[in-house]
């Protein structure tokens, strides 16, 4: 499974997922700046599962009807990097 960690998603946990061996890309790292369009089309181009705060990505692919790749996994947690990385096993 690949994963798009999308820009306010925490260092940290990126660097969690990468360590379980997960094909992680970042946007804060590789398309700083970009919009979510261009979010949308990175994880559509390359068949990524997109890690998120943003909620505006719900309305982009249910009101709008565009597409961000295979899934959008919109956290409602703490941002908090504490709060979102574990320990790995």
């Amino acid at each position: 499974m690949k994963f798009l960690a999308d820009e306010n998603f925490p260092r940290p946990a990126i660097s969690v997922f990468r360590s379980l061996g997960y094909d992680v890309a970042s946007v804060a790292e590789d398309h700083r700046g970009s919009t979510d369009e261009a979010v949308a089309e990175i994880c559509d181009r390359e068949a990524r599962v997109l890690l998120t705060f943003d909620k505006d990505f719900g309305e982009m692919v249910f009101r709008r009807g565009i597409s961000a790749g295979s899934s959008v996994v919109l956290l409602r947690i703490d941002p908090d990097p504490a709060a979102v990385c574990c320990e790995s096993p």
